[in-house]
């Protein structure tokens, strides 16, 4: 095997390349994992493009991120558990509008 590690953008050509051959997301993988090593895209990251593919969309370049993600403010995330240090951080979230993870 071959030092050669492939780009991102090399992968996904080869998968578009598999699709078009009929093989499925694991089969494709597996074939990826033969011939580069385990410094391929994941299984789950080849379903993800599989199911693009299937869904009629071929552009194999990253999706624009419209918004990040809000931040919470510390301030404000500290006043709602000076009110109550029990809250989930489920619970803290939805009152902020934030996502769990921007709290955690």
């Amino acid at each position: 095997m071959s030092s050669f590690v492939p780009e991102k953008e090399h992968m996904r050509e080869a998968l578009l390349f598999c699709f078009h051959l009929k093989k499925s997301a694991a089969e494709s993988h597996k074939m990826l994992v033969d011939a580069y090593g385990d410094s391929v895209l994941g299984e789950s990251t080849c379903r993800y493009w599989f199911r693009r593919f299937k869904d009629g969309n071929f552009d194999l370049s990253d999706q624009k991120r419209e918004n990040r993600p809000r931040k919470v403010e510390d301030l404000d995330l500290q006043a709602l558990l000076d009110e109550d240090n029990t809250q989930s951080q489920k619970i803290l979230a939805q009152q902020l509008g934030v996502t769990q993870s921007a709290i955690s």
